[in-house]
């Protein structure tokens, strides 16, 4: 059984990931199960709130556009519900991502989609922030200040 926190951390990877990628590494986990659509795609937006200079009160920050899909997938010992939801207005991202979630909860499928899916998605993921802290990083400049010599 997957983890609450493991849930969690495989929606956000599948959220994150760039629609290309994600389709050709579902496309290489051969044929999916078959699965039918409790909501389909649909677009909409949601309220992004920040906290207000480290206090614990926050604030609207603004709106984002989301699309949301919750699929059930079939051919399983037991009724799986999977969800997706994507920054953006992909329909055919949130369904993919929907339909991952709901094989990481099927026993027979968690291996495989962990491994040829999630984990190659948080290698990229980080391969792309290490490269975006070191083009940050050069660009670092450092302050000092001497201190005069009077007197």
């Amino acid at each position: 059984m997957v983890s609450q926190t493991q849930r969690q951390a495989s929606m956000a990877t599948l959220a994150k990931a760039e629609l290309k990628q994600l389709e050709e590494l579902v496309k290489q986990l051969g044929p999916l199960p078959q699965y039918t659509f409790l909501r389909s795609p649909e677009i909409g937006s949601a309220m992004v709130r920040s906290p207000i200079g480290g206090t614990d009160s926050d604030f609207n920050l603004g709106e984002i556009t989301i699309t949301r899909c919750v699929v059930q997938i079939e051919n399983t010992s037991s009724c799986v519900t999977g969800f997706g939801y994507v920054a953006g207005r992909s329909r055919r991202h949130a369904e993919l991502a929907a339909v991952c979630d709901g094989l990481l909860q099927c026993p027979s499928w968690y291996k495989q989609v962990e491994s040829q899916v999630i984990q190659p998605l948080d290698a990229q993921r980080q391969h792309q922030q290490e490269l975006e802290q070191c083009q940050t990083s050069a660009t670092k400049v450092n302050f000092f200040t001497l201190i005069r010599g009077e007197g």
